[in-house]
C-alpha cells in the first residue's frame, strides 16, 4: 500500500491547538472534505462521531484511528493531525493524544477497509516513526514522514 493514496500534505495539520476529542474530529473532518467535491464535512463528522461512540479509536502511546465509512465516497481518504498537546481520546492506555489519523472509507468497502486499518496500526506501532512525527513542526515534513515510511518486513535484512 503507498500511504499517498489516502493523504495528500493539504489534508495534514502540524501543530494544531485544538483541545478536545470532539473538536479534533471536526479538524479532521474539515480536512477530510478539503477537495473532494462530492463531501461535506458534517456528515463525515457525523460518521466519524458515530463510529467513536462504539468505542473509542484511541490505540494507546498518543495515537488515534478515527474511521468511518461514507456512501457518497468512492474512495479511501486520510487526514492526519498533529497536535501540540495531547486530549483526551478515552484511549485504553488512558493516556493524551496527540497523533491522530482519520480515514474515510466508502460503504462498498470490506476487506479494503480492514487492510488499511492494519496497514496504519502497523504504522503507528513503529515507535520511531512516532517520535519522528512528534519532532517534525511543518506539514510537509510530516507529509514526507508518511510517504517514506516502510513496514519493517519489507526493509531488506
Amino acid at each position: 500500500m503507498d500511504i499517498t493514496d489516502l493523504i495528500t500534505r493539504e489534508r495534514i495539520v502540524c501543530d494544531s491547538e485544538v483541545t478536545s476529542k470532539k473538536r479534533v474530529i471536526e479538524v479532521l473532518s474539515e480536512l477530510l472534505a478539503k477537495g473532494q467535491a462530492d463531501l461535506t464535512a458534517r456528515p463525515i463528522f457525523d460518521s466519524l462521531i458515530g463510529r467513536e461512540r462504539l468505542g473509542s479509536t484511541g490505540l494507546g502511546h498518543g495515537v488515534a484511528l478515527p474511521h468511518g465509512r461514507f456512501v457518497q465516497s468512492q474512495r479511501a481518504i486520510g487526514a492526519f493531525v498533529k497536535l501540540k498537546q495531547g486530549v483526551d481520546f478515552d484511549a485504553i492506555d488512558r493516556q493524551p493524544v496527540d497523533l491522530v489519523f482519520g480515514l474515510l472509507v466508502p460503504d462498498h468497502y470490506t476487506d479494503e477497509h480492514l487492510k488499511i486499518l492494519a496497514y496504519l496500526a502497523e504504522m503507528f506501532s513503529d515507535r520511531a516513526f512516532c517520535r519522528r512525527l512528534r519532532e517534525t513542526v511543518a506539514d510537509q515534513a510530516l507529509f514526507e514522514q508518511f510517504r517514506d515510511w516502510k513496514p519493517t518486513a519489507a526493509i531488506p535484512p
